[in-house]
C-alpha cells in the first residue's frame, strides 16, 4: 500500500486514506511496475495502472473498443453514459493522425445486462460541426453541446435516440476547437443554465450573430467593460435573462453548481507556472488573470507584486480580485463537479470532485467555511500510475456513482493528440457495488419530488421540469422535502416552492428565518431571481451573525438601487472583520456602480475613527474619489515604504486626477524613508503631471541621477519618455548587453530615436565595444539598426572576427534573417561568412531558410535522420547527460528550477505532465501542440521592419512582446502596421536532427525525470 495523503481532519475525526491498486481481474504474473511501457498501455493492464481511495473499487465501464478519445461525457436519468469523442481532434495540425471524414460522434453508451459494462452503443450524433465538442448536457429531451465556435441544442422530441432538431444557443465563441473556448454546461438547482468559457472566447453572440447584451446592460465581450478573460454564465434555458456571473479567468474549464446555488470552478495557470487555483466564485467577482484596469499580463511589473508566483499569476494583491479558494500547484485542470450523493466514503459527501489531467488525477476537495469565505484541503480518488491517464470529465450516475472519462493519451490536449486509438470509462464505487439504475417515475408531485433527491443531475433536471409544471399541486410535497434533515434537498424544494406564483415572497421569509445560514443565502438568492423588493431582507440579513450571509447580502447590492443602498452597505462594512479578503471584495462587488455614494455614507458614520486596520481595508479596496486624500494619509503615517505599497498599488485603480494632488504631496513630505516614498509618488502619477510640473521635475532629475541604472531608473525615463536621457541609455545598454536592463535600454534609444549615439562605438577600435554595440542594435531591433550591422558585415577592413560576429547579431530576427539570405542567395559574402550565416540560419523559424542553409552546409536528410518514437521510447537515456544537453540546446528558451532563459514555458514539471513519447513528439513536431498563449506573431511596423514573438502582455497602448532569448520588447500600437499568428511554433522542429541520437534520449530521460524525486546527483 502507498500512503498518498495525509491525515485529514475533517468534522473533528481523522480519516486517513490509503491507496489501493483495486484491480478486479487476476493478479498478473508480471508485476504492473516491471511492464515495458508499450505494455502498460495495452487495455488489459488499464486497471493495474491506477490507484483509488481505500473504501472504493474502480472497473471498466466502456472503452476503445467502443468508443475513442472522450472530451466530455453526461449520464442520464436512466444511467446512460452520453460521451463526446474527439477523433478529429486538432488533426490539421498534425497530419500524421487519421481522419474521420463523417466527423466527431455524440455517443450513447448503456449497461442493459447489469455488469457493470456498456454492450450498447448508439450513436446520437455524428457531424464535423461537432468535431472535438469539449461539453455535453442532458436536460430530458435536449442535449447541450458545447464545440467553438458554437453552443447547440439537439433535441429528440420522439424519444428514438436521435435529435430531430439541432439548433444553435450561442455562438462567436473563440476559434474553431478552441481548448479555451466553449465548456459544458450544466442546468443549476433554481432552474437556469449555467456554462463558462476560457480566455480564448472574447464574446458571446446569438444565433443570428448579434452580439449579446447582458440583463445589466453589458456588452459580452472581452473589452474589460467590464469583462475581459474567461467567463461563468447564467441564463434561462432559452438563453434569455443572460448574466456574466465572473471574469477574468484563464481557461475555467467548467462550473459546477451546488444545491444552494453556490458556482465552484477551476483554473489552468500559464503552462509550468505551478498555479492551478480552485475558486469559489462570488458572482460579479473579478478572479485577476489579468490587470483589470489595463489588461497587462501577470508577469508585468507592478508595485507591490508578490515573490510568490501563484499569487502574482492571479494579482492576489491587487483590490477588486476575489482571491483563490485554493492552489493545486502544476497541472491541467478539467472536468468538475459537487458529489450531493451519499454511495461514496463519507470524506466526499457534497464535496467537488475533479479532474487535473496534466499529474493523472481525481481529487475531491473538501471545504470548510473561514469567515465570509472557505478554506480547502486535498484528497485524491484516483491515481494514475500510467501516466497517460488523462482524467478529461467527472460525473455522477443515478446511484451515486461516480464515472471518469479517459482521454488517455501521451500528452495532455494543447492543440494535439498524440493516441487516436484509445480511450476508456471508468466508474468508481464501493467494492462489490453492482451498477443497477431504476428509472425514475415523475408521474406525480410525490414521485418528482423523490426524484428531486438524486444525485445524478440529468434526474434532477427532469424532476425539477415535472415538479415546476405540477404548479401549486406541487406544494405540499415540496413542504415535505422543505422538511427534510438534510439542508440540501431543504434547498432544492425551496428553489422550487418560491418559484410557485403567488407563493414566492412566504417561501422566501420562511428561509430568511431559517436556523441554517445556507438556507438563508439560498432564500435570498431566490428572491433576487424573483425581482422581488427585497429592501427588507437585505436590511435584516445585514445584521446577521454569519459573515458568508452578509456576504451574499454585499453581492445583492451590486445591482440594488433602493435609496438605502448606501446605509446598508455602511452596515456591512462597520461589520468587516479585518483580514477577511472574501468579506472585503464583497464590499467592493457591492459599491458598484456608485462607490462615492456609499463610501459618503461610511465616512460619515466612522468619522474620526476611520484610522483602524479594518477601516484602512475598506479605504484600500474602494474606488471612491474622497478615498484617496485618506490613502495619501495612511502612506505618509506608514512604518515603512514596504508598509505602504499596497496603497501605491491601490491608486493604480483611481482614475480621478485629484490623486496626482495628494502623489505630489507625499513627493515632499517627511517620511523617514522619504526617498522610496518620493520615487513611488511619481512613479504613480500621470505623466501628464509630470511633465507640467516643475517643482516634481526637480525631485525626479534627484531621483534619477541617484538610482542611475536601476530598473527603477528606467522605468522613470519610460513613463516619462525622457528623450534627454538618451546618452546614459546607450552607455548603460552596452554596458548591460543582453540582460533585461541592458535589453530595455537599447530599445529606449529606439524609441526616442536616438540609435545613431551608437555610431561612434561601432566605428571605434575597441572590438570589445563594438561587439557591444552590435548586441545592442539587435535589441532595439529596427531597419535602422540593421542597417548599421550591414555595414560592418560589409566593411572589408573590419576584422573577420567582428564580421562573423556582425553576421550572428544581423540573424537574430525576422528582418535579420531575411537580409542574410538575401546575402546568401546574391553570393554577396565570402566563403568564410557564407558558413557563419547558414550556420547561424539552421536554426531559425522558417523551415525554407533552414533547408538553403543546410543545402550550403551540404547538409543531407540521411545525415539528420532519426528513428522513430516507438522505437526511442524503447531506449534508455543519462539523467546527467539529459541535463547537459538541456543546458546546450534548450535553455536558451526554457527554465528548470528558476535556471534558463524564461522564454518558452517552465519545464520544471514537465515529467509529471507528458510521456516520454509526448515528449519526443514536442520536440520532433512543436507545432501541433503550441500551448495557449505562446503563439507565434509576426509584427509588421510602419517602418516595415518585422519582429517575431509572441504576445507577453497587452495593456491598452501597447503590446508587449517576448522575442527569442527571453528579451521583452514593447511595441506601441501606433507604430504597428500589421500582426499576423503563425501557424508554426515558436520553437523550430529541426531541433531533434541537430543533436545526436543519443543526446535526443538523454533529453527525454531527464526531461521525463522533472517534477518526480530526483536521482542521486541530478
Amino acid at each position: 500500500m502507498n500512503k498518498l495523503l495525509p491525515a485529514l481532519l475533517l468534522s473533528a475525526m481523522i480519516v486517513s486514506l490509503t491507496i489501493n491498486a483495486c484491480n478486479t481481474s487476476p493478479k498478473p504474473a508480471v508485476p504492473y511496475e516491471s511492464l515495458s511501457e508499450n505494455e502498460r498501455h495495452d487495455l488489459s493492464h488499464a486497471i493495474e495502472g491506477l490507484e483509488v481511495a481505500d473504501g472504493l473499487e474502480i472497473t471498466m465501464f466502456a472503452s476503445e473498443n467502443t468508443f475513442l478519445n472522450p472530451t466530455n461525457i453526461d449520464i442520464d436519468a436512466r444511467g446512460r453514459v452520453w460521451v463526446c469523442e474527439a477523433f478529429n481532434y486538432r488533426n490539421a495540425l498534425n497530419p500524421t493522425n487519421p481522419v474521420r471524414k463523417e466527423g466527431d460522434r455524440i455517443l450513447i453508451l448503456e449497461d442493459t445486462d447489469g455488469d457493470g459494462k456498456a454492450d450498447k452503443e448508439t450513436v446520437f450524433y455524428q457531424g464535423n460541426d461537432v468535431n472535438a465538442a469539449l461539453g455535453i448536457s442532458v436536460i430530458g429531451n435536449k442535449v447541450i453541446v458545447s464545440c467553438s465556435p458554437n453552443i447547440f441544442v439537439f433535441t429528440d422530441e420522439d424519444g428514438d435516440d436521435k435529435p430531430d432538431s439541432k439548433e444553435v444557443l450561442f455562438t462567436g465563441i473563440g476559434g474553431v476547437q478552441h481548448d479555451h473556448g466553449a465548456h459544458a454546461s450544466v442546468l443549476g438547482p433554481d432552474g437556469k443554465l449555467y456554462f463558462n468559457f476560457g480566455n480564448a472566447g472574447e464574446k458571446l453572440q446569438d444565433a443570428a450573430g448579434n452580439l449579446i447584451t447582458d440583463k445589466y446592460g453589458n456588452k459580452v465581450e472581452a473589452t474589460r467593460q467590464p469583462f475581459q478573460e474567461g467567463m461563468v454564465f447564467r441564463c434561462d434555458p432559452d438563453g434569455s435573462n443572460l448574466e456574466v456571473v465572473a471574469w477574468n479567468f484563464r481557461n475555467n474549464y467548467e462550473v459546477a453548481v451546488d444545491a444552494y446555488g453556490s458556482l465552484w470552478q477551476s483554473d489552468n495557470d500559464d503552462d509550468g507556472n505551478k498555479g492551478v487555483r480552485i475558486n469559489y466564485v462570488m458572482e460579479f467577482g473579478n478572479y485577476g488573470r489579468n490587470d483589470e484596469m489595463t489588461g497587462a499580463g501577470w508577469q508585468k511589473p507592478r508595485t507591490g507584486m508578490s515573490d510568490d508566483i501563484s499569487t502574482r499569476h492571479w494579482h492576489q494583491n491587487d483590490p477588486g480580485v476575489v482571491p483563490n479558494l485554493l492552489q493545486t500547484g502544476a497541472g491541467s485542470p478539467t472536468g468538475i463537479l459537487v458529489y450531493e450523493g451519499d454511495l461514496l466514503p463519507e470524506v466526499f459527501h457534497n464535496q467537488m470532485i475533479h479532474c487535473d489531467a496534466g499529474p493523472n488525477v481525481v481529487r475531491a476537495y473538501p471545504v470548510e467555511n473561514a469567515g465570509a469565505g472557505y478554506t480547502a484541503s486535498i484528497v485524491d480518488i484516483v491515481k494514475g500510475k500510467d501516466n497517460w491517464f488523462r482524467p478529461s470529465d467527472v460525473c455522477i450516475a443515478p446511484d451515486g456513482s461516480l464515472f471518469i472519462s479517459d482521454w488517455y493519451d501521451p500528452g495532455v490536449g494543447g492543440h494535439q493528440m498524440g493516441d487516436t486509438l484509445r480511450g476508456r470509462i471508468y466508474r468508481v464505487a464501493p467494492p462489490k457495488s453492482k451498477y443497477q439504475v431504476t428509472p425514475p417515475d415523475f408521474s406525480t408531485p410525490e414521485k418528482a419530488a423523490e426524484a428531486l433527491k438524486s444525485p445524478n443531475v440529468a434526474t434532477r433536471a427532469l424532476a425539477w421540469q415535472a415538479l415546476h409544471g405540477f404548479g401549486e399541486s406541487a406544494e405540499p410535497a415540496l413542504s415535505n422535502l422543505w422538511q427534510s434533515e438534510n439542508p440540501r434537498y431543504r434547498a432544492r424544494a425551496l428553489w422550487l416552492l418560491t418559484k410557485i406564483p403567488g407563493k414566492g415572497q412566504a417561501w422566501v421569509e420562511k428561509a430568511i428565518a431559517d436556523s441554517n445560514s445556507d438556507i438563508r443565502i439560498t432564500g435570498l438568492r431566490a428572491a433576487r431571481q424573483l425581482g422581488m423588493d427585497i429592501a427588507s431582507l437585505l436590511y435584516t440579513l445585514s445584521k446577521d451573525e454569519n459573515p458568508q450571509v452578509r456576504r451574499e447580502v454585499a453581492v445583492a447590492l451590486r445591482h440594488y438601487t433602493g435609496a438605502d443602498k448606501a446605509q446598508i452597505w455602511t452596515t456591512l462594512a462597520q461589520q468587516y472583520p479585518q483580514g477577511d479578503r472574501w468579506y472585503l471584495e464583497a464590499l467592493g462587488i457591492a459599491s458598484n456602480p456608485d462607490p462615492d455614494a456609499v463610501y459618503a455614507v461610511w465616512e460619515k458614520t466612522v468619522g474620526d475613527s476611520w484610522n483602524t486596520p479594518a477601516n484602512k481595508d475598506i479605504i484600500w479596496r474602494i474606488r471612491a474619489k474622497a478615498a484617496i486624500p485618506k490613502m495619501g494619509e495612511i502612506i505618509a503615517a506608514s512604518p515603512s515604504s514596504a508598509a505602504a505599497t499596497r496603497y501605491f498599488r491601490a491608486m493604480d485603480f483611481h482614475t480621478d486626477k485629484s490623486k496626482n494632488q495628494v502623489l505630489e504631496k507625499l513627493v515632499f513630505g517627511q517620511h523617514p524613508d522619504q526617498e522610496q516614498i518620493g520615487y513611488l509618488a511619481i512613479r504613480h502619477m500621470d505623466y501628464g503631471y509630470v511633465k507640467s510640473n516643475a517643482k516634481v521635475r526637480g525631485v525626479l532629475n534627484n531621483l534619477l541621477t541617484e538610482r542611475k541604472g536601476t530598473d527603477e531608473y528606467l522605468d522613470l525615463i519610460e513613463s516619462l519618455s525622457m528623450a534627454d536621457k538618451s546618452q546614459e541609455l546607450v552607455e548603460l545598454a552596452l554596458t548591460e548587453g543582453s540582460s533585461a536592463k541592458g535589453v530595455r535600454a537599447a530599445q529606449l534609444v529606439r524609441q526616442f530615436q536616438q540609435l545613431p549615439l551608437f555610431q561612434p562605438y561601432l566605428n571605434g577600435k575597441d572590438e570589445k565595444q563594438q561587439i557591444a554595440a552590435m548586441i545592442a542594435l539587435n535589441h532595439a531591433g529596427s531597419d535602422q539598426a540593421l542597417d548599421m550591422i550591414q555595414t560592418v558585415i560589409t566593411d572589408e577592413k573590419r576584422p573577420p572576427g567582428i564580421r562573423r560576429a556582425a553576421v550572428q547579431y544581423m540573424g537574430r530576427g525576422w528582418s535579420g534573417e531575411n537580409r542574410l539570405v538575401a546575402m546568401l542567395k546574391e553570393k554577396a559574402l565570402s566563403p568564410e561568412l557564407e558558413k557563419a550565416a547558414a550556420t547561424q540560419l539552421l536554426s531559425v523559424y522558417r523551415k525554407a531558410y533552414r533547408e538553403l542553409a543546410a543545402e550550403v552546409l551540404h547538409i543531407s536528410d540521411n545525415d539528420m535522420a532519426i528513428p522513430s518514437i516507438d522505437e526511442l521510447v524503447t531506449q534508455e537515456g543519462s539523467l546527467e547527460n539529459g541535463k547537459i544537453v538541456f543546458g546546450k540546446y534548450c535553455q536558451t528558451c526554457h527554465q528548470v528550477k528558476g535556471e534558463g532563459i524564461n522564454f518558452g514555458p517552465d519545464l520544471s514539471e514537465i515529467g509529471n505532465k507528458l510521456s516520454k513519447s509526448a515528449l519526443y513528439g514536442a520536440v520532433f513536431n512543436p507545432s501541433a501542440g503550441i500551448s495557449f498563449g505562446y503563439e507565434a506573431y509576426l509584427f509588421t511596423l510602419k517602418d516595415d521592419s518585422k519582429l517575431l514573438g509572441y504576445i507577453f502582455s497587452e495593456p491598452d497602448d501597447k503590446v508587449d512582446v517576448k522575442m527569442m532569448g527571453g528579451t521583452v520588447r514593447s511595441l506601441a500600437k501606433s507604430e504597428i502596421k500589421s500582426r499576423e499568428m503563425q501557424e508554426q511554433s515558436l520553437m523550430t522542429e529541426g531541433l531533434a536532427r541537430v543533436m545526436s541520437v543519443q543526446e535526443f534520449v538523454d533529453l527525454v530521460e531527464y526531461l521525463s525525470s522533472l517534477g518526480k524525486e530526483p536521482a542521486a546527483g541530478i
